[in-house]
C-alpha cells in the first residue's frame, strides 16, 4: 500500500515540475489539480505545494480571468485554500467572484446554475445541469459553508447534491447521467450510455464535501445515493481492475484512468466509514493498483497515461465521443484524480 501512495506522491512531485504554474489555464482540470495538492499539504502538515498555488494565483490576479460557468469557477477552491495561510487575504477577492457569480447566474431548474453558464458554448448547447459540478462547485459551496458559518451559502450549497441525484441517478441502474437537459426536462444521453468519469466525480466529491455537510438530513440523502451508486459499480469493474469510459459492458470503451481512481476514492471513503464491506476494499485496492502500475517514466518523470480528455455530451453522438475521445498522459484532472484516492487509502490505513 505504502509504495503505491508514495508512487502517487512522486507523481505529484513530478508534475509540479512538468507544468509551470504560470503557464496554466484558468479552467476545472487545473483548479481540482491544484485543490489536490493543497489536501496534499493538509494531510502531511506541510507547505510544500503552497509557493505553486500561489504562483498560479499571483498570475491570475496580474493577467486577468474569467468566472463565466461551474468550470470556470472550480479554481476558487484552490484560491480558498491560500485566503487560510499567512498573507493569503488577497485571494479571498477570487473567491468573493467567484460567490457573486452564484448569487447573479442565472438558474435553471430550481436554484440551479446552468452548468455552461454565460461562456462561449451556452449558445451552442441546450441549458443543462451537468454531473461534473457536483464536483466542480458542489465541494467548494459546502466546504466555504461549513467553514465561514454562512447560513444563507450553507443552504444552497447543502441542496445541491440532493438535486444532482434526482435529476441524474438513473433509479434503475443507480449510474448517473451525463447531462439533463432542463428545458426538454429529460437527461442525457437519451439512452443507457453512463459515462465512467461523470460517475467517478460523483463518487470522489462525497468524500471531499462529507465533513462540510452539516445537517442529518441531507447527510441521509447523500449516503443514500452515494452507495446506490458505489454498489452499482461494483460488478462494472473488469478484472483486471480498471474501468472503462462507458460503465456497460460491450460497448466498444477503454480503459481509462481517472475514472478508475476517482471510484477507487470513493470505495475507500466508504469502507472507512462503515458503510462497505471488505469486497469494496479489495475492489479498491483492486482499481487503486491498476492504475499505479501503469505509471510510466516521461522525460525523467513520473507520468500518469490512459486519461481521456475532456468529454462532453454533445447532441446526436454521445457513444462516439465517449468511445472516441482520446487518451493522453497527465491530463491535471487526472491528477488530482490519483491524489483523491490516495489521500482517501491514507486516511482508511490511519
Amino acid at each position: 500500500m505504502q509504495t503505491a501512495i508514495e508512487k502517487v506522491l512522486h507523481l505529484a512531485r513530478g508534475n509540479v515540475k512538468r507544468y509551470p504554474a504560470e503557464k496554466m489555464k484558468w479552467m476545472w482540470g487545473e483548479a481540482l489539480w491544484l485543490y489536490a495538492l493543497s489536501l496534499l499539504d493538509e494531510a502531511f502538515g506541510t507547505a510544500a505545494f503552497r509557493p505553486y498555488l500561489q504562483a498560479y494565483y499571483d498570475t491570475k490576479l496580474d493577467t486577468g480571468y474569467r468566472v463565466c460557468s461551474s468550470d470556470t469557477c472550480a479554481p476558487a477552491l484552490g484560491a480558498y485554500q491560500l485566503t487560510k495561510t499567512p498573507g493569503g487575504e488577497k485571494y479571498g477577492s477570487i473567491v468573493d467572484r467567484v460567490l457573486r457569480y452564484f448569487a447573479q447566474s442565472e438558474k435553471v431548474i430550481g436554484d440551479m446554475p446552468n452548468h455552461l453558464g454565460n461562456g462561449f458554448e451556452h449558445w451552442f448547447y441546450p441549458k443543462s445541469v451537468w454531473v461534473d459540478s457536483i464536483m466542480m462547485y458542489g465541494v467548494l459551496l459546502n466546504r466555504i459553508a461549513a467553514e465561514t458559518e454562512n447560513a444563507q451559502l450553507a443552504a444552497f450549497a447543502a441542496g445541491q447534491p440532493q438535486k444532482f441525484a434526482d435529476l441524474l441517478q438513473d433509479p434503475d441502474t443507480g449510474l448517473f447521467w451525463h447531462a439533463y437537459w432542463t428545458k426538454f426536462g429529460f437527461h442525457y444521453p437519451r439512452q443507457a450510455l453512463f459515462w465512467g468519469r461523470g460517475n467517478g466525480w460523483v463518487m470522489a466529491a462525497v468524500p471531499l464535501m462529507w465533513d462540510y455537510i452539516q445537517e442529518d438530513a441531507q447527510r441521509a440523502v447523500i449516503q443514500a445515493f452515494f452507495l446506490k451508486l458505489a454498489r452499482a459499480l461494483l460488478p462494472l469493474q473488469r478484472a483486471d481492475g480498471w474501468f472503462e469510459t462507458i460503465l456497460l459492458p460491450q460497448c466498444g470503451a477503454y480503459k481509462e484512468s481517472s475514472a478508475t481512481m476517482l471510484i477507487a476514492a470513493g470505495w475507500f471513503f466508504g469502507v472507512r466509514m462503515g458503510w462497505l464491506g471488505t469486497e469494496y476494499l479489495e475492489a479498491a485496492q483492486r482499481a487503486f493498483t491498476a492504475v499505479t502500475d501503469s505509471f510510466v517514466l516521461r522525460d525523467g518523470l513520473l507520468s500518469m497515461p490512459h486519461i481521456s480528455g475532456p468529454t462532453s455530451a454533445i447532441q446526436g453522438i454521445p457513444k462516439l465521443v465517449y468511445t472516441h475521445t482520446p487518451c493522453g498522459n497527465d491530463w491535471h484532472y487526472g491528477l488530482a484524480a490519483a491524489v483523491f484516492a490516495a489521500l482517501e487509502y491514507k486516511k482508511l490505513a490511519e
